[in-house]
């Protein structure tokens, strides 16, 4: 049988973000179709009807729930586009794509919000207030980085297309993946002002093509996500298209990467780039460590699975079991454990305290929950503390609001998981309890939106809304919106021992 056109590598262009633009893949194209088929409100409980009672106080927020911040305050939005409530930024045209889920990283020390804008060709650069959560964009290079330095930012190579953003642990670096450049780029970060730089010395990007000013890389086709190892030894980018993910050794004074030639260097599912060989590994689309940065969790997106690899703490190598334990698929295979509700596994994320793996899947409509054990391996929770499905689905709980998921977030006390749902173009708000399973918020704190979101609280500028991010103290939430060409900007609500 002929290979399947979508598992191959090809051109990409631009992704679909107004009905006259291309789709950036025909991937995306079929994904999105699927993912577009039912209405925003279809299987949604209807609107309460009538009026609340009169003369009563006003109930307290459940802690987790979101509330966007007021005025221009609340979102930014690219300059090319009008809204007459939220203000106007720069290189934020097609921020958090469809083919990415960590397009929005903060720094470690909370100052800078960065974002990976796929069609301003850039990542925009933000100036964050610790007390008040509002951001602010530098002026010139220092409010973004872009290909040719466009719209007035600092110029940059292998810039086109970036999807996703990783800042090192030691706030000296930000990495970002371009899938249409195929390439990983590496910046300087500036401490102060948060603004990047990058090095024209060849080592200032990697990329699986011959890229004037770009070092040459292996399984770097189609690039889609990119992570740093907690020590910032390593870093790890998913490739859509190869089937693969590449690793890296990071200089820490520098931040310069180097690709290990043997086959450490990359774990993929052929031989072909000289990569170890690994299962179910069709279409990474997420990416996480562990904090004791012995594991490195993928989603794959075609293959509806969730892979378990181990890594060599001293080498940052990645390898996988072959006893069922390196794979939790949707559909029976070879070497990997059967789950549910993976279909089209999207985003992944670790628990803070190590013990619980989350997983987003396009769709299934789902949040996968997943009990991590000292070595690492993944066992999904039983019953309906394993999934939670919008569409209603036997043997797991409900969700609201949660169509065709993208990106997720974990506050860093561990106490909220938030799911971005591109469809709906909600942020739904996960309650965790102590045994790692989470359930959505109830009633209109569960979720913010558009209005078109039902039972959820009204947002704003969050059309296609895909990726978002936790400030590190935790009193901010921050989300970035394909359709609306805009990032906005939520107010936690946290209980009193964590304020």
């Amino acid at each position: 049988m002929a290979e399947p056109i979508y598992e191959r590598a090809m051109p990409v262009v631009r992704p679909a973000r107004h009905s006259q633009s291309p789709p950036r893949t025909l991937v995306a194209l079929i994904v999105l179709a699927a993912a577009l088929l039912l209405p925003a409100g279809a299987f949604a409980a209807p609107a309460p009807q009538g009026k609340a009672p009169q003369g009563k106080k006003k109930q307290a927020r459940t802690p987790g729930t979101l509330v966007q911040l007021s005025g221009e305050s609340g979102c930014l939005v690219d300059r090319s586009e009008h809204h007459k409530s939220c203000g106007s930024a720069r290189a934020l045209q097609g921020p958090a794509p469809f083919l990415g889920s960590r397009a929005v990283a903060l720094s470690p020390d909370g100052r800078n919000l960065y974002v990976a804008s796929s069609e301003s060709d850039a990542i925009a650069v933000f100036v964050r207030n610790p007390k008040t959560g509002t951001l602010k964009q530098g002026k010139g290079v220092a409010g973004c980085i872009a290909a040719q330095g466009a719209s007035g930012c600092a110029p940059a190579v292998g810039l086109d297309g970036p999807n996703s953003v990783a800042v090192s642990p030691d706030g000296r670096n930000v990495y970002a993946t371009s899938v249409d450049s195929q390439s990983l780029v590496v910046f300087q970060r500036n401490p102060k002002t948060g603004a990047l730089l990058q090095r024209f010395d060849g080592t200032g990007c990697i990329s699986g093509l011959p890229l004037p000013g770009c070092l040459t890389g292996r399984a770097l086709v189609g690039p889609d996500v990119v992570i740093v190892s907690p020590n910032g030894a390593n870093v790890y980018v998913g490739s859509f298209f190869g089937n693969e993910i590449a690793m890296f050794n990071r200089d820490a004074s520098s931040g310069a990467l180097t690709q290990p030639t043997d086959s450490s260097g990359c774990i993929a599912e052929t031989s072909a780039a000289g990569c170890a060989i690994g299962i179910a590994l069709k279409s990474p689309e997420g990416l996480a460590i562990s904090g004791d940065g012995a594991s490195v969790y993928a989603a794959t997106a075609l293959s509806n699975a969730l892979v378990v690899l181990n890594r060599n703490t001293s080498t940052g190598a990645l390898s996988q079991a072959t006893d069922g334990s390196g794979c939790i698929v949707e559909a029976p295979l070879a070497g990997c454990t059967t789950g549910v509700q993976l279909s089209g596994a999207n985003a992944v994320a670790v628990s803070p305290d190590d013990e619980d793996v989350y997983v987003t899947s396009l769709f299934s409509n789902s949040v996968t929950s997943f009990t991590r054990s000292s070595s690492g391996a993944l066992t999904q929770k039983a019953g309906t503390a394993g999934c939670l499905v919008f569409l209603r689905a036997p043997g797991c709980s409900f969700g609201r609001a949660i169509k065709s998921p993208e990106g997720l977030a974990i506050a860093p006390e561990g106490t909220n998981v938030y799911a971005t749902a591109f469809s709906t173009g909600a942020v739904d708000v996960l309650s965790r309890e102590g045994s790692g399973a989470v359930a959505q918020v109830p009633l209109k704190g569960g979720c913010i939106g558009p209005r078109s979101a039902y039972d959820c609280s009204n947002g704003r500028a969050l059309g296609g809304v895909s990726s978002a991010a936790v400030s590190p103290d935790g009193r901010y939430v921050y989300a970035a919106a394909f359709k609306s060409d805009a990032v906005s900007v939520f107010r936690r609500i946290v209980a009193p021992k964590h304020r």
